[in-house]
């Protein structure tokens, strides 16, 4: 894909074991994937010396230079002003609505009825299908085991997963989210991509995303 570069304008801090390794007013966003930006940083404003070298990176690109790019994951913590950010760095072209809905929707994996509820909540995230959020009372819970497996989302915060009818992480659950995500706290999510999906009594196509 072609490199799509812009000025951002947060102030993003890192640190590393309580250090401060970077602290800049003038980061630059990345594509350097479809679906999310990277941060490419002044190196003025990063302290190198306190990162090993694999977690520092450079550029040919004429238009990169003088900025660095770090592995997010060698730092401990990501700030965009005073607020923590997870995984990666949010996206300003990436929008979240959840919205109430009464839609009904069924989940059946191989023709077991897993879910039917009414009382959906509909998250739409920008460049996804959309997401059925549904209350742990239209769930089969007895055929959901917790499998031990997190995800971290800079929108919506920590997910823990289940496993359903012999397919490992085919779900997850939001214990507690950023507050911007409140609305789905406590709900349970299917994959779309792995599940069959009933709406209004009109069986869904599967989505085809990175997720499939």
């Amino acid at each position: 894909m072609t490199l799509r570069i812009e000025d951002g304008h947060k102030r993003v801090r890192c640190y590393l074991r309580g250090a401060l390794v970077a602290d800049t007013r003038h980061p630059v966003l990345v594509w350097e994937h479809r679906y999310y930006p990277a941060y490419w940083l002044p190196e003025r404003d990063v302290d190198t010396a306190l990162l090993p070298d694999d977690a520092v990176r450079h550029s040919p690109d004429e238009r990169l230079r003088g900025l660095v790019h770090l592995d997010w994951d060698a730092l401990d913590e990501w700030f965009e002003e005073d607020e923590p950010v997870y995984v990666h760095p949010r996206n300003p072209y990436t929008r979240v609505d959840i919205l109430a809905s009464s839609r009904h929707v069924v989940v059946e994996i191989a023709g077991l009825r897993v879910a039917d509820s009414r009382q959906p909540r509909i998250l739409f995230e920008t460049g996804l299908p959309p997401r059925y959020y549904l209350p742990l009372t239209d769930v089969r819970l007895d055929l959901l085991h917790p499998s031990g497996t997190t995800s971290h989302c800079p929108y919506k915060g920590t997910a823990t997963y289940w496993s359903c009818c012999d397919i490992d992480d085919i779900a997850w659950t939001y214990r507690t989210a950023l507050p911007e995500s409140h609305k789905i706290v406590g709900l349970v999510c299917f994959y779309d991509e792995r599940v069959d999906v009933t709406l209004d009594g009109v069986r869904q196509e599967r989505p085809r995303t990175h997720f499939t």
